[in-house]
């Protein structure tokens, strides 16, 4: 198991100054990395001594070997991102950027990686959405057109429902993208298959490195179809994100309720 996953998995076992460095850590392992302990200290807003004990908790001997594992893990997720074919991933922007419809299919992990997807690309004029359940994928399956698109998401690429569901796909005539292992049931059905192979002890713990993968492979998709789609989107995105602006409280809102 990999050391995200592992903090990902020990979270409740850790004191609530540990925590917040987890969360850091998890949040951007890159640049805990290159850092040194007194500026990770900075950064979070706790003592250095805080830092050792979080190595410790988790099973490191200290902050050098936390990231000693951490540079092994990344070296992972830059293995899958080097593997990634750049003739299937255009075709897969291609794919996409002309559907009428994007719909995204996966269970557990992958469901919400999913979701995720789906709130990317309907921001991009896409008609989108996500499915983790196995009759709603069905039936959305059944209703694609040959102008759309489906991509199955799976850790596995061995999912029985996922296959029934990628199948109903290839029948309606749309395209099927898959982000899966190579050599599984599940590429094997693919029109375009982004493969995605990591090895990882799934038998207790939920995938991680997998899932941040996925991610990963998701966000260079939206921004290849951004890319796509032209200039006019840019405007689009820029109004998108001004109507967020009403939705949040200013810095002296903020101050204010904490007084």
């Amino acid at each position: 198991m990999n050391l995200l996953q592992h903090i990902a998995q020990s979270r409740h076992l850790l004191r609530k100054s540990e925590l917040k460095v987890a969360d850091h850590v998890l949040l951007d392992p890159a640049a805990v990395m290159h850092s040194s302990m007194a500026d990770l200290a900075h950064s979070v807003g706790i003592s250095e001594p805080t830092i050792v004990r979080f190595c410790r908790a988790i099973g490191c001997s200290g902050f050098q070997d936390l990231k000693l594992k951490l540079a092994q893990t990344l070296h992972t997720l830059m293995e899958v991102r080097e593997k990634l074919d750049p003739v299937e991933l255009q075709r897969a922007v291609s794919l996409m950027s002309q559907a009428q419809r994007v719909e995204f299919y996966g269970f557990g992990a992958s469901g919400a990686v999913a979701a995720d997807a789906q709130h990317k690309f309907f921001r991009l004029l896409l008609t989108a959405a996500a499915y983790s359940d196995p009759h709603m994928q069905a039936m959305s399956a059944v209703t694609l057109k040959p102008s759309d698109v489906a991509i199955c998401i799976s850790q596995s690429g061995r999912s029985k429902d996922l296959l029934i569901t990628a199948n109903l796909v290839r029948e309606s005539g749309a395209s099927l993208i898959t982000l899966c292992p190579s050599q599984t049931p599940l590429a094997e059905l693919s029109t375009v298959n982004l493969a995605i192979d990591v090895h990882e002890d799934t038998e207790i713990y939920t995938p991680l490195t997998s899932r941040i993968a996925h991610l990963v492979v998701i966000d260079v998709l939206a921004m290849g179809v951004a890319m796509a789609r032209g200039p006019s989107l840019v405007n689009h995105l820029k109004s998108v994100k001004r109507s967020l602006r009403s939705l949040r409280l200013s810095p002296k809102s903020v101050k204010a309720l904490d007084d």
